[in-house]
């Protein structure tokens, strides 16, 4: 069985090809910086060098997923090889999508829908599966929800306190994303601390772009840090996360913004690039910060401190204190300074960090980073790998 999973943000397609219940794709591929004039993307089969797709030219979400596909089929080791299902990762389901679903008419109508609670996300991923459904006529989709995981909240963790009215009129309520990041890691970990996932207390930090911390009591998410959209808690790269409601308001009147400007603004220009007024990338951020930037220490500081405070706060969602601590994404998989800095500031939870365990874990390699005497819970680096979860999602329903 061959299974294309395609994840379309809202300027980029990323895709890997899986073969049965294999973790390692076969191949992968990226297009970035779509309908811009510095649109790029390259492809990978196996461990081969990665090579840049051809002739590709400035388009829509289609145009660059075929693009990408066409690198690939040049490709001699994939000659003969046929797709068998297609599946999506899709940021928003709503309310009403707890579970992976095959695609039909009416999955793609309400992912439509969903366009005003996932405004950057929800139209490129419908763009995706209309994309592909072209490209593989008769093919199977499967589409796996950021969402979903997050579904077992409980109504006094996701309701805001609004008017009845409004929730139920437009579903105004904390929804939570990356949850097939959030799920793939707290089995890995389990595994990996010899722990039964259906009896455990876990506290998952997906940290990249976009951050989010999660509560996971015996399996099941029961508290997490986004709400109605992405926005909603820890800094990120360019989102500021928490803030106050009513700066909207404060900006309107004081700057002059619109509300649109508003959005984008807390979408795009704040978190660790607005802090810092110099990158959303933590690695450069960390050079400058080794390097004495005042800039770039502030914004890592302040990370650090929100992370550490969302985290003591998921405890209550716990009933007790975490068995283990888990780092995953780009960041929490690679920044040995982000996993100090974060501890140091839970130092009331017990952790005790192993400086060697931490740097070995800085290369990307999952790991126990706190001492084996520590007299609190355990702090782990897991490596997501949502691409071959939605992978695993898709041959379940095909």
């Amino acid at each position: 069985m061959l299974i294309l999973v395609i994840n379309c943000g809202s300027s980029s397609v990323k895709l890997a090809l899986f073969l049965a219940n294999d973790s390692t794709p076969i191949a992968t591929g990226a297009v970035d910086s779509i309908s811009t004039q510095s649109i790029e993307g390259h492809y990978r089969v196996g461990d081969s060098p990665r090579q840049s797709i051809a002739c590709l030219s400035q388009g829509d979400h289609a145009a660059a997923l075929d693009a990408a596909l066409n690198g690939l089929r040049s490709e001699p080791a994939l000659k003969g090889l046929n797709v068998t299902a297609v599946g999506h990762r899709v940021v928003h389901g709503g309310q009403k999508f707890s579970a992976p679903v095959l695609v039909d008419a009416n999955v793609l109508a309400e992912i439509r829908a969903l366009a005003p609670l996932a405004p950057v996300h929800a139209i490129p991923n419908a763009l995706g599966i209309e994309a592909a459904a072209r490209l593989f006529p008769g093919v199977p989709q499967v589409v796996v929800f950021d969402t979903a995981f997050h579904q077992s909240i409980a109504p006094e963790v996701y309701r805001y306190a609004i008017p009845d009215t409004l929730y139920q009129k437009h579903q105004i309520r904390r929804y939570g994303f990356h949850g097939t990041s959030h799920a793939y890691v707290a089995e890995e970990a389990a595994r990996l601390l010899n722990l039964d996932l259906s009896n455990s207390r876990l506290i998952s930090a997906h940290l990249g772009n976009g951050c989010s911390a999660t509560a996971i009591l015996n399996g099941k998410s029961v508290d997490t840090s986004m709400g109605l959209t992405p926005l909603e808690g820890l800094v990120m790269g360019t989102r500021s996360g928490n803030l106050d409601p009513n700066l909207h308001n404060f900006l309107a009147k004081e700057a002059g913004l619109s509300l649109d400007e508003i959005t984008d603004l807390l979408n795009r220009k704040s978190g660790l690039i607005g802090l810092s007024g110099i990158s959303n990338d933590l690695r450069v951020l960390t050079e400058e910060y080794h390097a004495g930037n005042p800039s770039a220490r502030l914004a890592i500081d302040v990370f650090c401190f929100r992370l550490a405070r969302e985290i003591a706060g998921l405890t209550v969602a716990l009933k007790g204190m975490p068995h283990a601590l888990i780092f995953t994404g780009g960041i929490g998989e690679n920044s040995k300074l982000v996993r100090e800095k974060t501890l140091t500031h839970l130092a009331a939870f017990g952790f005790e960090l192993d400086p060697v365990r931490n740097e070995i874990a800085g290369s990307s390699s999952s790991g126990i980073i706190t001492t084996d005497d520590s007299n609190g819970p355990t702090a782990i680096v897991v490596a997501t790998n949502e691409e071959f979860a939605i992978a695993q999602a898709t041959a379940k329903l095909c």
